[in-house]
């Protein structure tokens, strides 16, 4: 087992765009649909994996383009770092200022730390200036506890971490 981490930040409005960040139904639309709803399914099975937004459900990182994991861990101890590092950098930037409280942050590393430990994802949240908005995910892998079929994006576990910075 090893954590990735992923960091997506952009226009709000972008965010919101729900259908973007749902996988396409396992099921194709039968043959008989109507030609939009076909079309449609083919455009979201294309787009949802290339996306560089964020996945409604935490594990569907997994299926991103390996270009999007910003750190990968053996340990939780390095994801938690990893996540401590990018809180202290963008919370300078966050639009409420009860996130930036320096206990609140220690508590997110921590909880995040626990949850990796026993194989659960983490994803959090933060509204920025602009409207912008933050999005950072620690994603177990080989394999995920919500969704043990997907694949590594890397094709394999690391032996050590060397992750990228920011």
């Amino acid at each position: 087992m090893h954590h990735h981490g992923y960091l997506w930040t952009g226009p709000k409005d972008r965010f919101d765009q729900d259908a973007l960040r749902r996988p396409p139904h396992p099921e194709p639309p039968p043959p008989d649909s109507g030609p939009e709803l076909i079309r449609r399914y083919r455009e979201v099975a294309a787009e949802f994996p290339a996306s560089p937004l964020p996945p409604l459900e935490t594990a569907y990182w997994l299926v991103k383009p390996a270009s999007s994991v910003r750190g990968t861990w053996a340990e939780p101890a390095g994801a938690a770092s990893w996540l401590r590092e990018r809180l202290a950098e963008y919370a300078p930037r966050f639009a409420a200022g009860e996130h930036r409280d320096a206990a609140r942050l220690t508590g997110h590393v921590t909880h995040a730390a626990e949850r990796l430990e026993w194989g659960g994802d983490v994803s959090l949240g933060f509204y920025l200036e602009r409207p912008a908005y933050l999005c950072l995910a620690l994603v177990t892998c080989a394999p995920n506890r919500a969704r043990p079929d997907l694949p590594c994006p890397l094709g394999g576990a690391p032996s050590a971490a060397a992750p990228e910075s920011s």
